[in-house]
């Protein structure tokens, strides 16, 4: 069976911001008449530049958890805290639900976000099969958790504003949360970077590859 011709083919694209449908010149990108969003075919080098920044990500996770992200100086006396540290002193002081907020946003997001794109990453580049429908899936959820890793460093922001009491209590951010902040940033870059039209391109070639086996199999027993 002939698999129809898909849009890109026929030199139109849909824009990623207003979703009309756009007619592309032969450069194979223009500006949306409707929104004024730039429309191109594929992003250029998309899986390049996801590739950079998830790595780049995953290596600045190292910082981000051994560093000291912030420091507590009550009545001339603190110790600098890591993001675990963290964790499990709000754990042993009883407060668990704080404890577990901070480790979902600060550890696991990060971590799911980076699995994710190296995930979606992997099965493109090497062309696995993949069930498209999944796969989007797991791209809407990995950009759309990116958000919530903010909430460390909007904490740490509040307190270092309302916790200024001079000599009686201070608290200082430390070099962990600019690391933080930058795994944050190059986790959002790479989720955005991402083409997931890529997803469905792997899934039509796939599907044709099955389907010229098939006419060949059938031929030869023909």
């Amino acid at each position: 069976m002939r698999r129809p011709h898909k849009a890109l083919q026929q030199g139109l694209t849909a824009c990623l911001c207003c979703h009309k449908l756009v007619t592309l010149p032969a450069s194979g990108r223009c500006i949306c008449p409707r929104c004024g969003a730039r429309v191109h075919g594929r992003i250029d080098g998309s899986l390049m530049l996801t590739w950079a920044l998830t790595i780049t990500g995953a290596l600045l996770l190292l910082p981000a958890n051994i560093l000291p992200i912030m420091t507590v100086i009550y009545l001339g006396s603190g110790e600098p805290s890591t993001i675990i540290s963290g964790v499990m002193q709000l754990y042993n002081a009883g407060l668990w639900g704080i404890a577990l907020i901070v480790f979902v946003a600060s550890i696991a997001v990060p971590v799911m976000k980076l699995v994710g794109l190296a995930l979606l990453l992997v099965q493109i580049q090497l062309r696995l099969p993949l069930i498209p429908l999944q796969a989007m899936r797991l791209y809407r959820v990995v950009s759309g958790i990116g958000r919530w890793s903010l909430l460390d460093l909007f904490m740490i922001s509040i307190l270092v504003a309302l916790v200024d009491m001079g000599a009686i209590a201070q608290v200082e951010a430390g070099p962990g949360s600019t690391a933080f902040a930058t795994v944050v940033v190059v986790t959002m870059m790479a989720a955005r970077s991402f083409d997931p039209r890529l997803i469905w391109d792997i899934y039509d070639e796939n599907l044709e590859v099955e389907a010229e086996s098939e006419n060949k199999g059938v031929a030869g027993n023909g």
